[in-house]
């Protein structure tokens, strides 16, 4: 979708139909290659798809910003009152902490509803999902932990980190 034009301020409807297309799509994919059958996994892999874009999306807001691109939707700026949609000056915003915080609340509803549907699945087919959605919301943590003031200053997983976090989620 934002390889023809680049996204500026999308309607939450329209920020959803992307995140589905980027990483929804996969995640349905990448369920039927790991043997998930059951109907809980389109589902698990849906919200999974929106909770790891919308973490991306905030992961990325500068470098996004760089590109022209801004993922906030239209509707948190407008209630926030922020008039531009030129994607520095929203980033520059002193209401940006609170949008992001919504958006932030928003991936952690659809990381807790992937792992509801997940727990109705068996568990091996599910497991490379079950880490990399743990990898992403520990990502979702330090951003957290970082604060959105501070969005020039990348926020980095160690590999000994992602690598425990495969372990235990992948093979448990």
């Amino acid at each position: 979708m934002d390889a023809i034009e680049d996204i500026r301020a999308p309607s939450i409807g329209r920020l959803e139909l992307y995140c589905d297309r980027v990483a929804g799509a996969v995640g349905r994919l990448s369920i039927r290659v790991f043997g998930a059958t059951e109907p809980h996994a389109k589902h698990g892999a849906r919200h999974l798809g929106q909770a790891l874009q919308l973490t991306n999306i905030l992961r990325d807001l500068k470098e996004d910003a760089e590109h022209g691109r801004l993922y906030l939707p239209d509707e948190l700026l407008v209630a926030n009152n922020v008039k531009s949609r030129e994607p520095f000056e929203v980033l520059r915003h002193p209401a940006l902490p609170a949008i992001c915080a919504e958006i932030a609340a928003r991936a952690r509803r659809h990381y807790h509803a992937a792992a509801a549907a997940m727990r109705k699945c068996r568990r091996g087919p599910m497991r490379p999902a079950r880490a990399m959605g743990a990898i992403y919301r520990a990502y979702l943590d330090a951003l957290e932990r970082r604060g959105w003031a501070r969005i020039d200053e990348p926020v980095k997983l160690s590999k000994l980190r992602k690598l425990w976090i495969a372990l235990r989620y992948g093979l448990l």
